[in-house]
């Protein structure tokens, strides 16, 4: 056994004093020997000797600049010699060789922490933390390293407030014109979305997968007397159903609904053949498709006369959704009880339904059917004939302006840190 590896053992057996020996006996006969310049200079840091940690984890990265530990524990040492700036420089390149060497992302986000940073070292504490827990680490003090677990807590809490500043931010605007008052139910929703009240559903049912706004009726399916639009967008049915059919035949405009075979493996099923489920668009993730908007312009203003539920990046969703014969879409939820999903029933053959929270409902051309996706609910097409309804998200008829005004800058304030968090 070399000598090396008898210093490894040592420091597997928790021998650490005498792994550390063994090792600054390596450096004598080989200075640029990373793993002793790494451990030697671990020593001296705790040792509070951080003129040799830095001598000897300066040497380390000179001797081997790929080495992404040996930057991460660089940047220990310059944190604790208060050279912050440059202690996140060194965390970047750690972090730049090992992505998902996720403690280097959790010092980082210390180092921007004290040089004042503080947006940039919450965007970074929370990618540190998510990216740690999808691997079912830091979860708990079992998951947590010893040694981490006071950053850990620190940036979880910082994060925690954080994010509550920040979309408390974004409706303080409208608390001034309408008054707290009128946002009571928004502020409660929020707290439920941050864990700091439980979510009671008045019908367990009811789940949604986001965000779930107390106070509003509970019911799979919405009575039609609350959408004064419908009439007036049933009449149109002909109109509508005649640019579809210019339409369908061509696949231009066409797009998966779920946009990678894997998820439609996991959520669709077929009878005699492979199902399918695709659409044409008009409003995607909030996004006019123009496209298809001019070349079904009757359907594109009966749309957008309807109260839509508009938040930057998220909605709504507006298709002709067709599904080829024998498909079935397996039971799922929706995300928030804020807005509601309605159907205009376009081409229906015989053996098509739609299940919402165990309560059955056959589509009718021409007769719109409203209904609050966060309960379970699952659609077939069992015939062999394809299957078309417009699909459209409609805000939930009892909120208040206030409430829809709120929630669409809260919701698009979410969706925002979400996707910083998750950038690369």
């Amino acid at each position: 056994m070399t000598s090396a590896e008898q210093a490894q053992l040592l420091l597997k057996q928790g021998r650490v004093r005498e792994a550390e020996q063994a090792f600054s006996r390596i450096l004598e006969t080989e200075p640029q020997h990373i793993q002793a310049l790494n451990v030697v200079g671990l020593a001296a840091l705790r040792a509070g000797n951080l003129v040799k940690a830095r001598d000897l984890l300066t040497r380390a990265v000179a001797a081997k600049a790929d080495d992404a530990i040996s930057h991460h524990h660089l940047g220990l040492v310059l944190h604790e010699n208060r050279d912050f700036a440059e202690a996140a420089e060194a965390q970047r390149k750690a972090l730049e060789l090992a992505p998902e060497l996720h403690v280097a992302r959790l010092y980082l986000g210390r180092a921007l922490e004290y040089c004042g940073a503080g947006e940039e070292a919450l965007i970074t504490y929370a990618r540190a933390v998510k990216r740690a827990q999808d691997q079912g680490r830091w979860v708990s003090p079992d998951t947590t390293p010893a040694s981490l677990r006071p950053l850990v807590e620190h940036a979880v809490l910082q994060v925690r407030a954080g994010r509550r500043a920040r979309f408390v931010h974004a409706f303080e605007p409208l608390t001034a014109k309408y008054g707290r008052d009128s946002l009571t139910r928004v502020e409660q929703a929020l707290r439920m979305y941050l864990g700091e009240e439980e979510r009671v559903y008045p019908d367990p049912r009811q789940q949604p997968t986001f965000l779930y706004f107390p106070g509003l009726p509970t019911s799979a399916y919405l009575s039609r007397e609350h959408f004064p639009w419908i009439e007036a967008l049933e009449s149109q049915t002909s109109v509508i159903k005649a640019e579809l059919m210019a339409l369908l035949p061509s696949t231009l405009g066409r797009e998966r609904v779920f946009t990678s075979e894997a998820l439609e493996d996991v959520n669709l099923r077929g009878l005699d053949v492979p199902p399918t489920w695709n659409g044409y668009y008009f409003y995607r993730h909030g996004v006019r498709r123009d496209d298809n908007c001019s070349r079904c312009p009757q359907t594109a203003r009966a749309l957008d006369a309807l109260p839509l539920s508009r938040v930057r990046d998220h909605g709504p969703e507006a298709l002709y959704s067709v599904f080829t014969p024998g498909t079935h879409l397996l039971p799922h939820r929706g995300i928030t009880n804020t807005r509601l999903v309605a159907h205009l029933p376009l081409m229906v053959p015989e053996n098509c339904a739609i299940n919402v929270g165990g309560e059955m409902h056959a589509w009718q051309e021409g007769r719109v059917v409203v209904f609050d996706d966060t309960f379970e609910h699952e659609a077939w097409n069992r015939s062999k004939k394809t299957r078309v309804v417009m699909i459209f998200d409609v805000w939930n008829p009892f909120l208040t302006e206030a409430e829809r005004a709120a929630l669409t800058d809260l919701i698009a304030t979410i969706g925002d840190f979400r996707q910083a968090v998750e950038a690369a």
